[in-house]
């Protein structure tokens, strides 16, 4: 979670109780992972200037992990991305560093499908994030936050810096570039780019190219964020806790919750519950699913920040592999990885018709021109739910 979510919001909606909803206390201006405070696993990297579709950032800093030992002749990488409000810590316990446990790691790991006792397995955070990548929270050469000074970014610009990651890291040539929703268009447009440095790929739950239905979805969840007087135009660094765009990046994370998950789902779970003995039929009582969505809402304000997701989702907009290279079939036309495309069966985000058309286009699919489609109840974050489905087939893969 892109990914969308993480272990703690991404497991089945359950009933919050009434007793938790109180107990978070002042929102932080933002959640973002700040220089001074524990690095956690994280590696960092200084790529110096970059040239993005908005402008110029004078100095990149990528966050990454890794797991696993790079073989002797460096032929044993994998590269995986994640998700729009994820980071590099795919696998592991949360704890000094990391708010919050890995967000794959039944999928990554000592004898997982992406197996690290054979591959080294490299998960950066992606540019414009705010895990200790440079994004709108990071400090900017005058010593103040970039904010809305931050420049336009997209997904090409995105992948430019991990393949300038990948070069100082020394690995020419991928054995597998993974990547689901976000991450998922990340890897497409990397083995699209450069198609002889990566020799699997595997794409989840994404697209070749944002629709008009997805834009709107982020469109809308922009504007939560914008219109809350806390945004202060993208210049609220300054602010003290519990005054900055909390409000506005909670509703935006409640109305994606509702693009990742499936109406099947949350009917099924909450019904027409009530949160608490109190009707919310008149009274100040609240429905079950109102206050699922309110407290993971405010949940995910402890751990992002609000210029990171106006511009993650702008880079997603941008998304289209198709663009100056004679359309998305010519484009996935230039993949030559073994390829591994996964639907989910009730993904409302990214339909599974998404995925038919990059399996369509690809010429080596494990699959044929269909994709692989898990059956899931969970919506667009089965791809993250569904761990051992998800895993059996990257076996396939990585085999």
């Amino acid at each position: 979670m892109d990914w969308q979510t993480t272990p703690e919001d991404s497991v089945p909606s359950s009933l919050v109780p009434g007793t938790e909803l109180g107990t978070l206390g002042k929102p932080p201006v933002t959640g973002a992972w700040r220089p001074g405070d524990h690095p956690g696993s994280r590696h960092f990297a200084s790529l110096g200037e970059q040239r993005v579709r908005g402008g110029r950032l004078p100095n990149v800093r990528v966050a990454y992990e890794t797991w696993g030992t790079l073989s002797p002749e460096r032929d044993n990488a994998v590269l995986v991305f994640h998700a729009l409000t994820g980071d590099s810590h795919v696998t592991g316990e949360a704890g000094p560093g990391h708010r919050t446990a890995g967000w794959w790691g039944d999928v990554v790991g000592p004898g997982r499908a992406i197996d690290t006792d054979r591959w080294f397995v490299v998960v950066p955070n992606m540019l414009g994030s705010c895990q200790g990548t440079t994004g709108p929270s990071s400090v900017a050469p005058d010593g103040v936050e970039w904010g809305a000074r931050f420049p336009f970014v997209t997904v090409r610009d995105q992948v430019a810096v991990q393949v300038q990651l990948a070069d100082r890291l020394g690995i020419e040539r991928f054995a597998g570039v993974v990547g689901g929703s976000m991450g998922g268009m990340h890897a497409l447009e990397f083995a699209i780019t450069h198609p002889d440095r990566v020799a699997r790929l595997a794409v989840l739950a994404s697209t070749a190219q944002t629709t008009a239905d997805q834009i709107a979805a982020n469109s809308l969840q922009r504007a939560a964020i914008q219109m809350d007087p806390g945004f202060a135009d993208g210049d609220y660094h300054d602010a003290a806790p519990g005054e900055g765009p909390h409000r506005g990046l909670a509703l935006a994370r409640r109305m994606a919750l509702m693009t990742y998950r499936a109406p099947d789902e949350l009917n099924g779970r909450f019904d027409r519950s009530w949160q608490s003995d109190v009707s919310p039929l008149g009274d100040d009582g609240r429905f079950s699913v109102e206050s699922y969505l309110d407290f993971h809402g405010n949940k995910f304000t402890r751990r992002f920040d609000a210029g990171s997701y106006v511009t993650l989702t702008h880079a997603m907009d941008s998304h289209d592999v198709g663009a100056g290279r004679g359309g998305v079939a010519a484009a996935l036309g230039r993949v030559t990885a073994r390829t591994l495309v996964i639907g989910v069966s009730s993904d409302r985000l990214f339909p599974v018709e998404d995925q038919h058309r990059i399996a369509a286009g690809i010429p080596d699919t494990l699959d044929g021109d269909r994709a692989t489609v898990v059956t899931s109840e969970f919506g667009h974050d089965g791809f993250l739910i569904e761990q051992e489905a998800v895993g059996a087939h990257l076996r396939r893969l990585f085999s």
